[in-house]
């Protein structure tokens, strides 16, 4: 009897141990669920506070800066890249968007004689196709207005200055960027662009880093300019080598380094293969590489006729690019289109193309089509009005 009472008096107080310990717990429980609350609260506070401090903040930098100097990203629409056509169209395909993007620095950089003004002067004449203002700095002091009206640019209305110095010069470039009266501007050559100081000085002294100084506090002043007025600025740069390189490409542009950073576009022209009509060489190829893309994917090429005295061959690279597509079949010399033929060899096919513009107008819309590439019809209507007015 005695081991009974004992057994229930065990039995009782482990009862009441359980008991104890579940209102432990309970308690513990509701103290981590206020806290945690309390936390909650605290956080809540802490970010309506920052919120209000970052609208305070946003407020006083618009007043001070003006509407739009800084916004979220989500708030601005995104827009496709706007452009304008290059002249050729293996380079627009090549450079992703379809032309050169507006607002940018693009640099055009290669060997002597390679091509690199001619390309240059096809994007002027787009321009002012399109009813924009084109300004050439000529700092070569080397161009030539019957090669330009060849090749479409109205020399009439282009804005041409050959300054003395590199000064004068980036100057001139700075003021027409903030005008926002020009649509483009084309530089040629970073490496004409002499230094006031190097022109004050004698033959032969030593002026180390001059001009790669000169370049990097202009880009500085000119990247944002450019960017908020939607100029397209195209700098024309030549090649050098370095000495002593005995591994990977001596090959350099002058400058410096600051034009590399701030381009967004970087074209490598090279001179290929001459083009002869019998004996007489009337042209070449020319291979381009899209170097830097900051638009569209980079490292891509295209490949494009020059003809001397005309610039580039319009129908020499639409029956290329048509014949990669399919849409111009060729077979041996042959070139055919929806089964007739058009000419045995590229430039019977290309002549054949110029005297029938229709058929050429039609392979450029397919061409276009099958690589994505759109034709601002619009555009191209206003202009050819006012050219007829």
């Amino acid at each position: 009897m005695l081991i009974g009472i004992v057994f229930k008096k065990t039995q009782k107080t482990r009862t009441n141990v359980l008991k104890c310990i579940d209102n432990q717990k309970n308690i513990l429980y509701n103290c981590f669920v206020i806290k945690e609350s309390v936390g909650k609260r605290g956080i809540m506070a802490k970010t309506v506070e920052k919120d209000s401090a970052l609208e305070q903040v946003l407020a006083d930098i618009e007043k001070q800066f003006g509407k739009g100097a800084i916004m979220k990203l989500g708030e601005q629409e995104h827009k496709e890249v706007e452009v304008c056509p290059s002249g050729s169209l293996s380079l627009d395909i090549a450079l992703g968007v379809g032309g050169y993007p507006k607002g940018r620095i693009i640099e055009i950089y290669g060997p002597e004689s390679s091509g690199k003004t001619t390309f240059a002067l096809h994007a002027i004449a787009e321009v002012q196709k399109q009813g924009g203002r084109a300004a050439f700095i000529d700092a070569e002091h080397s161009l030539d207005p019957v090669y330009a009206h060849n090749l479409g640019v109205n020399t009439d209305e282009l804005l041409l200055s050959q300054p003395d110095t590199g000064e004068q010069a980036l100057e001139i470039c700075d003021a027409l960027v903030k005008s926002e009266a020009v649509s483009i501007i084309v530089i040629d050559s970073v490496a004409a662009l002499v230094p006031q100081a190097e022109i004050d000085g004698e033959m032969g002294d030593s002026h180390v880093g001059l001009q790669a100084r000169l370049m990097s506090q202009a880009l500085r002043k000119l990247s944002g300019s450019i960017n908020k007025t939607k100029t397209i600025v195209i700098f024309i740069n030549q090649l050098r080598e370095k000495v002593g390189v005995l591994f990977g490409n001596p090959e350099t542009t002058p400058g410096g380094k600051a034009l590399k950073y701030y381009s967004s576009v970087r074209l490598d022209i090279r001179r290929g293969e001459q083009l002869k009509v019998g004996s007489d060489v009337v042209g070449n190829k020319t291979n381009i590489k899209v170097v830097k893309n900051k638009v569209a994917p980079p490292f891509k090429t295209a490949t494009v006729d020059i003809m001397y005295g005309e610039g580039v061959s319009k129908e020499g690279e639409l029956l290329d690019l048509a014949s990669d597509a399919g849409i111009v079949e060729k077979s041996g010399a042959w070139y055919a289109y929806k089964g007739d033929k058009i000419g045995q060899g590229k430039e019977n096919a290309k002549i054949y193309l110029k005297e029938n513009s229709k058929i050429e107008n039609e392979i450029e819309e397919l061409v276009r089509k099958h690589y994505n590439i759109s034709l601002n019809k619009k555009v191209e209507k206003e202009a050819k009005t006012k050219e007829s007015k």
